[in-house]
């Protein structure tokens, strides 16, 4: 029986199936009321991992989940990320590691959640212009005052992990992974032997997209089970490791209730045997 829960950091448990809040509007209107009803509907569902970013509007995503959703339910983590700025003089977003700036938007989010506390807050991506003791040392001493409760990291390699892991205890990582896209295969095995938590974005890339061999194959599947190709994706990240906790992310009602009934799904030997033989495809790099 696949287990419906992880203890991130051993110690903070949250359901598997969680929900990426990077494509939900944030601009005034009915779009923006129509992401707190999906935010909202979330959490009735059951969903208590909850991703974003200062990436995400430079932090009006955090604005709209606290706006949906504070004072937060029991057992709710709302999780966010740091370490992408935009350029005050050519308004461009890069990366962006230096210790002030994570300092300052760890007190943005905290502002923004209307929280003393971050329980996971995770480093969007690594500054290569930084040194990393840096960028996580300011992290850590975040962590060391109470602000920050565990530590993750962002699209990184297994020697990035293990160079930070001497530095800081490693919560949870957040690398592309999905049925199709198993470039970080060994991140996971990383991951899945340390018991640390990973969170595939994108994790149904391609999935109903019919364009190749492989979205046929998962197609094929979801006929056979009465299900949605993203159901079956998500449903064979849930079997393939007890560390991934997928966060699907979309802004209609209708696809979140989708996602989440994935967790219900069950697949048979065969079926996974299938699914685990579909070609993988390059898929282009992209930011989470």
């Amino acid at each position: 029986m696949t287990a419906t829960t992880f203890r991130i950091g051993g110690d903070l448990s949250v359901r598997r199936l969680g929900f990426g809040a990077m494509q939900l509007p944030t601009e005034p209107g009915p779009a923006r009321e129509a992401s707190l009803g999906v935010a909202r509907r979330a959490v009735e569902l059951g969903v208590t991992l909850i991703d974003t970013a200062h990436l995400y509007g430079g932090g009006a995503n955090e604005e709209l989940l606290a706006e949906a959703l504070y004072p937060y339910a029991d057992g709710l983590l709302v999780t966010t990320k740091v370490g992408v700025a935009r350029s005050a003089e050519s308004g461009e977003w890069g990366l962006d590691g230096r210790p002030e700036v994570l300092r300052d938007q760890v007190e943005n989010a905290l502002r923004r959640l209307r929280v003393e506390r971050l329980e996971l807050l995770q480093l969007h991506r690594i500054d290569p212009e930084v040194p990393l003791a840096d960028q996580l040392g300011a992290l850590r001493e975040l962590q060391t005052a109470g602000k920050v409760g565990r530590l993750g990291l962002s699209e990184i390699t297994v020697a990035e992990l293990e160079e930070a892991r001497a530095i800081i205890d490693v919560a949870s990582v957040q690398n592309r992974y999905s049925l199709l896209d198993r470039e970080h295969e060994p991140v996971l095995v990383a991951c899945e032997a340390a018991g640390t938590a990973f969170l595939p974005w994108r994790p149904v890339a391609g999935a109903a997209s019919g364009a190749s061999a492989a979205a046929a194959g998962i197609t094929a599947v979801a006929d056979e089970l009465g299900a949605t190709p993203a159901q079956v994706s998500l449903a064979w990240l849930l079997d393939r490791s007890p560390v991934i906790l997928p966060i699907p992310g979309t802004a209609r009602v209708d696809h979140l209730e989708e996602n989440v009934a994935a967790a219900d799904l069950r697949l048979t030997p065969a079926h996974r045997d299938h699914l685990d033989g579909l070609g993988l495809p390059d898929r282009p790099a992209e930011r989470a």
